[in-house]
Order: structure tokens, then sequence, then C-alpha cells
């Protein structure tokens, strides 16, 4: 379905008790008076704190065995990733989330207190051609300009691996339909990134990160247009170095160099990656998530993204993950300067821990990257599950805040993880700070994808019917509470 778009669219070393109990003590503060941030779900949340991370707090907010009150037979499906919240105008919130593994899209109602009590899908695997909906961004005219909107990245699986536009106020009666916007091109998609109204007044700017590895590599690409919310009418391009000789491994640590976005006239996928190849665009290892520094307009210029790298081409590209930030030019949004900012690859470096980062948010003093252990784990130091990293972007100190915490005998005893299922290390994501949303500061959500937590009650839940090749993993939904900005 096309949907014009040209306008500001609708203007642990936890144990199972500990686990369960951790943190369950309501908060609140005077803008929110009525926002009580405990455990909801029946499922503990398996994340361990690391040293100097003790103070913060989790709570269990929805998993895949939960029931919602409002809405009894809908479950949470398997890979929940991306994520957006909103604020409904009676004090309730919409959750609108990528549920990857089953190629669609849910929205969760949460009461006045925060708690879910509804959830549907909006978004279902028919409108994807079972595609899976990775990474999201939720757009909204108080930050971007234009929406609210919510933008989904089609990533494996299907062949519909567009950026998805989806109004969160979507009729349910609709979710075998969906929008794609063509016009930013058919990559494999992580996410798709609009940067803040203030870093290019009167421009659209939206990052897409395309998740490959082949020959062309995966492509750092943006959509530009000069008008506010024009979705479909601006034009294409792809990160080069100024310097075409360099590649990826060239890139030194500390060091910067020029960058330009080069126009691309393609928009379907192989003819994409042919004509990348073609004009030198920079092949990165499978870029991933992507997200702008708060604050200032400069800030907002300042872009951090991650390429989560792969076993193959690590002669000339990123074997263990890397983070990379681009600064874009004041004047002009096609041309920059990028660094590494932190470098997996690098084994007496401060990120020699990487394994595979994968999704990032960034405030306006730290940067939060998510891991997605991909098995590789030759180097000892490599040999831990999911990390949650918090990056300090002043003083460059990088910490892991919390692990994944799944291989304790009370969870393999109570049936949620499978430390011999080849799925056995379970993925961090979805991190979205909700601070501002809730009124209650240094709040986040956070997501894990229960990879070896398996149960046929989870597949196919978004009533597209049985013919999708559904995971049946569950997800669990946290709250962080504590953390800085």
């Amino acid at each position: 379905m096309k949907l014009k778009l040209s306008i500001a669219v609708l203007t642990l070393a936890t144990v199972f008790t500990a686990c369960k109990n951790d943190d369950d003590r309501s908060s609140s503060n005077s803008d929110s008076a009525l926002i009580e941030l405990k455990n909801h779900s029946v499922t503990p949340h398996f994340l361990s704190k690391h040293p100097g991370f003790e103070n913060i707090k989790i709570h269990s907010l929805l998993s895949s065995e939960d029931q919602l009150v409002e809405s009894p037979d809908f479950v949470y499906g398997s890979m929940a990733d991306g994520c957006g919240l909103l604020k409904n105008s009676d004090g309730t919130f919409t959750l609108i989330n990528n549920i990857e593994a089953d190629y669609s899209i849910a929205r969760i109602t949460l009461d006045e207190t925060f708690k879910p009590v509804k959830g549907e899908y909006i978004i279902n695997s028919n409108a994807t051609a079972n595609t899976a909906q990775c990474s999201g961004s939720l757009a909204t005219p108080e930050e971007h300009g234009f929406g609210p909107l919510y933008l989904s990245g089609g990533e494996w699986g299907g062949n519909s691996t567009y950026v998805f536009a989806v109004d969160p106020t979507k009729n349910v009666s609709t979710a075998s339909t969906a929008t794609t916007l063509n016009a930013m091109g058919q990559w494999t998609i992580e996410n798709a990134v609009p940067l803040n109204k203030n870093a290019f007044p009167g421009k659209t700017i939206i990052l897409i990160g395309d998740d490959s590895h082949g020959n062309a590599g995966g492509q750092l690409v943006m959509y530009k247009s000069d008008t506010v919310g024009d979705l479909e009418n601006g034009k294409l391009y792809a990160l080069k170095m100024v310097n075409t000789s360099l590649k990826d491994n060239d890139i030194i640590n500390g060091s910067e160099y020029d960058v330009e976005f080069v126009e691309l006239n393609e928009t379907t996928y192989d003819a994409l990656n042919t004509e990348c190849i073609n004009k030198n665009v920079m092949a990165f290892n499978r870029v991933e998530d992507i997200d702008y520094r708060k604050g200032s307009a400069a800030a907002n210029r300042e872009i951090y993204f991650n390429a989560t790298g792969r076993s193959q081409y690590n002669d000339t590209r990123t074997k263990y993950g890397r983070v990379y930030k681009l600064t874009l030019d004041e004047n002009n949004p096609l041309v920059g300067k990028i660094k590494v900012e932190l470098n997996g690859d690098d084994l007496t470096g401060k990120a020699k821990t990487f394994h595979s980062p994968d999704n990032i948010l960034v405030t306006e003093n730290y940067a939060y990257i998510q891991e997605d252990p991909n098995g590789y784990d030759d180097e000892a130091i490599k040999q831990h599950d999911a990390y949650l990293y918090q990056y300090n972007l002043q003083t460059k100190e990088l910490k892991v805040v919390l692990e994944s915490a799944h291989r304790t005998p009370a969870a393999i005893d109570n049936g949620y993880a499978n430390i011999e299922d080849r799925w056995g290390k379970w993925e961090i994501t979805g991190m979205i700070d909700i601070s501002e949303t809730i009124g209650v500061d240094n709040t986040f959500l956070l997501i894990q994808q229960a990879h070896s937590w398996k149960n046929d009650a989870f597949l196919n839940p978004d009533g597209a019917g049985t013919n999708e090749d559904s995971r049946n993993e569950g997800s669990i939904l946290t709250v962080i509470q504590g953390l800085e900005r």
C-alpha cells in the first residue's frame, strides 16, 4: 500500500528468586505521580549488574509467557527488537515494538502507572512478506519535525527489505497491509534513523544501516530531502571515503578521515549493490544500528554507528565489531569526517571485549552499546555472554553495565535457558531512553532476546496464519532505572 508522506505526517550471578524480586520497588516524581516502576511480568529478567552499577534498578515488565488483562490471547513474540514509546493524551502509553522473528510489529498499551495491559499486532507477516523487522525509530514533531511515525527496518527472511512507515494509531484490521518507503532503497536494513530537526533545519535527513557483508559490504546510507517530512521525493546517497583506496581496516584508531555521500540512482537490492561497488562506496562489515548525540544542533550532527563484524572478510573489514563516529558538516550533510571510536579488533584496546556490537543508543553524554554475540569467540576475552556497555562521550571511558545472565542453574532448571542449544547466546537489544516520555529521569527500556527459551505457544502470534516461518523463542522486556544520560 502506497501512502503520500510528503508532509509532517499526522501533524545474575542472578538467581531466579533474586531476579524475580530484584528492585521491585515503586518510583515516581512530581511530574508523573502515577508512574510506578516495578515488576509486572511473571518472568524474571536474566541480567547481572557489573561492578559500579550495583545501584541501578531492573524491572521485568513483559515477557512471552505473560497474559495481559485486556488481551489475554496476545503473545509477545520471538526476538522483540526495536521500539518507540509515546505518551497518550489520557495519560496512558503506547509502545510500538518490532517482533523480529515473527516478521511483525506489535502495539502494546501501558496504563497510567506504566503497567502493560493490552497487546495487538498492527503489522503482520503477510504485510512484511515474512521479512524480519529489526530496529526501529519513532519520529515525532517535537524531535524530528514530522510524525508521529514509526520507521522500521526490513532486514532478513523475506524480500520486502525496505523501510516500513507505520502510523502508531493504525487499525488492527489493516495489519496485513503496510507502507514501504521505496525511495529509501532496498537494503538489508537494520534501522532507519531520522536526525533531529535542528541538525539541518528545513531538511529531512534519514540514515540507514545496511546489515550486509558480501562483496559490496554493508553501507551507511543517507536519504535527504529539502522538505521537512518528505519521505518519498528525496535523493539517496551512500558514504564513500574521499581517499577511495582506504578500506575499513585502514581507518586507524583515533584518526579522522574525510568522507562524502555519493548519490545513488538505483533503489532495488541487487542494482544498489552493483552501483555501490562501481562507485567505491565504503564496504563496512554489517552496519547495524545508528544514533545521533542528543543536545545542541552541533551534537545532533554527531553520529555513532556500529559494524557488528563477521568472521569472514576480516582481512579488510572488522571481525569482532566497531563503533564509528561520523561528524557531518554544519553547512552540508553530504560531507563529513569519520573515525573509529571503539575497535573490537584491537585486543589490547579499551574495546577488546567487544563481541558483535549490534544496537546503540546515544544520549547527551553517553553511548549505550548492546551486543549480539555471533559465536566466533576464538579469543578468550570474547568468551562472554551479551554485554551492555556504557561509553562516556566526554571522558572516553568504556564500562560494562550489564551482562546476560541466563546460564544459572535456576534459569536452566525453570526452562528459560538451554546452554547446549546453538542459540545459547542471548542478545541484548532494543534500548531506548524513556526518561522524558514518562517523566522519570535516567530510565530506559531494554530487551532480552531469549534465543534458547523455546515454547511452541510462542509460534505465529500475529494472526497471519501458520504458513509463516516464525520462531518459538521467548522475549523479555525490562525497565532499567538509574543509568546516567
